[in-house]
């Protein structure tokens, strides 16, 4: 396979786990029945989707974006990306929406990908990690995505939209192949935006809604979250 279609294969595989995940809550909401098990796997599942992010911002966005920029470009980029996603955020209140946990699998999903194909031609270990970790993350966090989805819409319509979405990161690879490779700069400065809009949607949404009373499962969650992203960039890093 020539580069294209190896960068279009990679990011359809690690696109599909976006419809996976919505699909594998779907018949998780419909066939488990509701009591405290149910409960803490949804909470659990949460904090775990949380886990990965924060694996997300500290082990892969966060050093790559610090690697390709200096102080000044770091310092702002990462807090336009905070207030940008706090902006966001009320907006979506205002409207009634609870989409936070998808918010922030596409906030690391579109520009982890635009990074995969922007580096894949000079490093193609680092796009196939960045493939990896991607698939690692969606998978979680589109299970959340789908139950914050099917509180406002039907489960037709939440599976389509995931399903649509899934197809994303190809977009997003070939526009970081074919425009970005050779700027890395914009480069970081994508993962740093994208690291301060996940780190303000982690403690703003996703952590508080982890918590479960008089549980203490769910938190562990975030813990073997970020400790599944360890071991992918221990294992291909």
């Amino acid at each position: 396979m020539n580069e294209i279609q190896l960068i279009i294969l990679y990011s359809l595989l690690s696109g599909s786990t976006v419809f996976l995940g919505g699909l594998l809550s779907h018949y998780f909401g419909e066939h488990v029945k509701n009591g405290l098990v149910k409960s803490e796997i949804i909470h659990s599942t949460t904090a775990f989707g949380g886990g990965i992010l924060i694996a997300a911002v500290g082990l892969v966005l966060v050093p790559k974006g610090m690697q390709m920029l200096s102080l000044a470009p770091m310092v702002l980029f990462f807090a336009i990306g905070a207030i940008a996603f706090f902006y966001l955020d009320q907006f979506i209140e205002k409207k009634g929406g609870t989409e936070a946990q998808l918010l922030g699998m596409l906030s690391d999903f579109i520009p982890e990908s635009i990074a995969m194909g922007a580096v894949f031609s000079q490093d193609p270990e680092l796009g196939i990690l960045l493939m990896v970790i991607i698939a690692l993350q969606n998978f979680p966090e589109a299970f959340n995505a789908y139950l914050d989805l099917k509180s406002n819409y039907s489960s037709r319509k939440s599976l389509w939209i995931l399903f649509l979405l899934s197809f994303s990161g190809i977009l997003a690879a070939l526009l970081g192949y074919y425009f970005l490779s050779e700027m890395p700069m914009v480069i970081g400065a994508l993962m740093l935006f994208s690291a301060g809009g996940v780190t303000y949607l982690i403690f703003q949404d996703i952590a508080p809604m982890s918590k479960l009373d008089k549980s203490w499962i769910p938190a562990l969650g975030a813990s073997l979250g970020f400790l599944v992203g360890m071991i992918g960039v221990k294992i291909l890093g």
